[in-house]
């Protein structure tokens, strides 16, 4: 398959290696490896009877379309070499795409390299929010259509994790309709949001690669990856997994490099209370998730210890 699928994108193949890439919960991630030292990445996903979220169907179709867009704007990200979404065609669905230079950001780095480093990315970020798209919502059609509005959308997608959390017996930390209720109650401030503009939504340091060059300089971004989360929406969203399980406000570096490349960051009461739904959204994904992907029992326990808190801090800074 692997071979067939380089012809589709006009690579000209030899002798090929391919190994299993870590770290994905739901797609199949391969290195693919050239003779010639090229190297692709092919992602594959489980077939559709295995359960997952509503809104991951399709999650190949969100990722090939953030590629293409982060493209436009100059961030560094993979380039689809040959991509299909149909499971009845010759080798089912798969996304080919080059690999990004780097490795998975960790922390060998001094403080003044990651300093270095948040600010680069807040640059990068901020470019990529400069890019608009059709209207709000999924592009890979998972949960609908894209909706003319950001409120539609968002109550929408939270809804349809209710429905996932209802459906998996998920456990969370407080009564489902509760937390409808409360995320519905801030909706309103969801109608500043008038544009709809790139979200990778899944920025945590996983899927952020750093490039360490041979020579003189610092580290560099090598890659954004894993862009199969995204959707058209509030720019803010993204600022959630940017500080995962914390505060955006207190990565002063980021929000430099943000600003100065033309990003806006103005942490008003509506700001806020947009933060705290995007934060319980996110949330409630991954306390919902764990059931269909039978992560075991020591994720359990840390989603308990440090999501499920987090969850009810947002819920709570709603209700205020």
């Amino acid at each position: 398959m692997v071979r067939w699928v380089l012809g589709v994108g006009g690579v000209s193949v030899g002798g090929v290696s391919c190994r299993a890439l870590s770290g994905g919960t739901y797609n199949t991630v391969e290195e693919v490896l050239l003779d010639d030292g090229s190297r692709y990445v092919l992602k594959t996903p489980p077939p559709e009877t295995v359960p997952g979220l509503r809104h991951e169907r399709d999650l190949l179709v969100s990722e090939a379309e953030f590629y293409r867009a982060a493209a436009t704007v100059g961030v560094p990200v993979p380039r689809v070499v040959a991509a299909s979404f149909d499971a009845a065609g010759p080798a089912g669905r798969y996304l080919l795409m080059t690999a990004c230079p780097g490795d998975t950001w960790d922390d060998t780095l001094t403080a003044d390299e990651q300093g270095a480093l948040r600010a680069l990315l807040g640059r990068h970020v901020a470019r990529l929010h400069r890019v608009t798209g059709p209207a709000f919502g999924y592009p890979s059609g998972a949960l609908g259509p894209l909706s003319p509005d950001w409120r539609s959308a968002f109550a929408g997608m939270y809804a349809a994790v209710l429905d996932d959390a209802r459906r998996y017996g998920a456990w969370l930390p407080r009564p489902l309709d509760e937390v409808a209720r409360t995320a519905a109650s801030a909706y309103d401030a969801l109608d500043e949001v008038t544009v709809p503009r790139l979200v990778h939504f899944d920025l945590w340091r996983g899927n952020i690669l750093v490039e360490r060059p041979a020579g003189p300089g610092g580290p560099g971004i090598g890659g954004l990856i894993d862009g199969e989360r995204m959707f058209w929406g509030d720019p803010l969203a993204d600022f959630v997994s940017l500080a995962l399980l914390d505060d955006i406000e207190k990565d002063h570096d980021f929000l430099a490099g943000y600003q100065e490349a033309g990003g806006r960051a103005e942490f008003t009461r509506p700001a806020r209370r947009r933060l705290a739904l995007y934060r319980s959204y996110l949330c409630l994904i991954m306390l919902v998730e764990t059931v269909p992907r039978e992560m075991g029992e020591e994720h359990d326990t840390w989603l308990r210890d440090a999501v499920a808190p987090e969850l009810l801090a947002a819920l709570d800074e709603l209700a205020r």
